[in-house]
C-alpha cells in the first residue's frame, strides 16, 4: 500500500508541485491550505509523513507541528518543514516543536524525494 504524505502550504502552486513530485514517486497525497486545515484533516486521515510550510495564515507551521505532535497518530511520524526561511533560529524553533527535517524553497523535486525516502525509509 502506498504511503500517505500530507502537504500543508498556503501557496497553491507549491502544493501542486509537492503533490506532483510525491505522486510521481508513488506516494498518496493529502493537501491542506494552512495549519488549521491540516489539523482538521489529520484528525480523519492517517498519514505517514507531514510536509509543512512555516509561514501560513490561521495557523503557522510551528503551531501545526505542535498540534500534530499532540495527536497520538502523529506523535512519531516524520515532519519536514518546507519554507523560504533558512535562519538557524527558525530551524531551532522548528526542531523544538518537533520537526524532523528542513528543506529550503525553492527546492528541486529530486531534493524533496531524497529527503522523503530518507525519513520514510
Amino acid at each position: 500500500m502506498a504511503k500517505v504524505i500530507m502537504t500543508a502550504d498556503d501557496s497553491a502552486s507549491v502544493r501542486q508541485m509537492v503533490s506532483f513530485t510525491l505522486k510521481q514517486g508513488g506516494y498518496e497525497v493529502v493537501e491542506a491550505v494552512d495549519g488549521k486545515d491540516a489539523l482538521q484533516k489529520l484528525a480523519v486521515h492517517k498519514v505517514d509523513m507531514l510536509i509543512t510550510d512555516l509561514n501560513m495564515p490561521n495557523l503557522d507551521g510551528i503551531g501545526l507541528i505542535k498540534g500534530a505532535r499532540a495527536l497520538a497518530s502523529c506523535k512519531f511520524i516524520p515532519i519536514v518543514m518546507l519554507t523560504t526561511e533558512s535562519q538557524d533560529g527558525r530551524k531551532q524553533e522548528g526542531k523544538a516543536a518537533g520537526a524532523t527535517g528542513w528543506i529550503v524553497k525553492p527546492f528541486k523535486p529530486e531534493q524533496l524525494m531524497a529527503v522523503v525516502k530518507k525519513v520514510l525509509g
